[in-house]
């Protein structure tokens, strides 16, 4: 098994209704891992669950202690996403960025985890800004000794690369402004491609060899906060018009991200992703010792059968093979 502290994210053990926030983090709790990342919705479903139902703080309260009574710790709460740049009055953004950092608080966990923009349509592109604003967001979460984890989707509008997004973490220049980094996305950025026959970009490998080489020279880590494993699962056919999740006017890589996102290296399952180039290059090239966690989105969780006890298996034997290659890669 990895020697890093293991976390995963409530997305990943399970996307039934019945599959619940208590439910998950028991499972995680008897697998190898040590931190849950709380998904916004999971909690907010929790809250309304409860007879009467809960607040969102007092959730969180009682998740907390939940987490405590199985010894996790809670790694981020997420995703708060469409800040940077966004259309709206920054006072507004702020005011429920506040709510999200109770909330967290409450949880007492150490990240707010930020997706980069996507609203391409109620959104400045501005750089200037969107620093400003980030900063704004930082000094904010400062306040109450909560750390802001930015995160490069591959469908960001300004920002969809892990260089970017180090360039802007670089430029808000905060203490507790720091990286996400997540496999999945640097893959299908530079890598995957869902909507062509085999399922990679032209001179795949180079792009990504060459963009992990970059990571290994250049990114600083006292500026990367955790990372996140996840595969890609081929689309066959290709995600076109027809396709069972193909949604209009959603960028493919939405589309991929949200329902196609199985384990590392379930290959049975059309996971095809390179996941073991890009963890070996932040482990052991790069000499990674922090959190590495699990975030996936996997169709098949949509059932009621696929109890979060069963996907916290898939995800141990998951890293155990992950292990076993890093092991014997050179």
């Amino acid at each position: 098994m990895l020697s890093n502290p293991l976390a995963i994210t409530t997305s990943s053990l399970g996307l039934h209704p019945s599959h619940t926030l208590p439910e998950k983090i028991q499972a995680a709790a008897s697998g190898s891992i040590s931190a849950i990342e709380i998904v916004y919705q999971d909690l907010e479903d929790y809250a309304l669950s409860q007879k009467p139902p809960l607040n969102l703080l007092d959730a969180a309260r009682a998740i907390y202690n939940l987490c405590l009574s199985v010894n996790l710790t809670v790694l981020s709460l997420n995703p708060f996403k469409n800040f940077e740049g966004h259309n709206s009055p920054l006072e507004e953004r702020l005011d429920r960025a506040l709510n999200w950092i109770d909330i967290a608080v409450c949880l007492k966990a150490q990240y707010l985890q930020v997706p980069s923009q996507f609203d391409t349509h109620n959104s400045s592109g501005d750089w200037t800004r969107m620093v400003t604003d980030l900063q704004a967001l930082s000094d904010l979460a400062a306040l109450y000794s909560v750390d802001i984890a930015y995160e490069a989707v591959a469908w960001g509008t300004y920002i969809d690369t892990w260089e970017d997004s180090l360039r802007m973490v670089q430029d808000v220049n905060r203490e507790n402004f720091g990286l996400c980094l997540d496999s999945f996305h640097i893959a299908a950025r530079v890598w995957g491609d869902n909507t062509v026959e085999g399922g990679m970009r032209e001179d795949a490998d180079l792009a990504l060899g060459k963009s992990l080489d970059r990571f290994v020279e250049t990114c600083p880590l006292d500026k990367l906060f955790y990372v996140q494993l996840s595969d890609g699962e081929k689309s066959a056919p290709p995600l076109k018009p027809g396709h069972r999740f193909y949604q209009e006017g959603f960028p493919p890589a939405l589309s991929w991200s949200r329902n196609m996102r199985p384990f590392p290296l379930e290959e049975e399952l059309g996971a095809y992703l390179p996941v073991a180039v890009i963890a070996g290059a932040w482990l052991k090239r790069k000499g990674w010792k922090g959190v590495v966690s699990i975030e996936i989105f996997d169709w098949r969780m949509r059932e009621e059968s696929k109890r979060p006890s069963e996907n916290v298996r898939r995800a141990v034997e998951s890293l155990r093979k992950l292990s076993i290659i890093l092991e014997q890669s050179k």
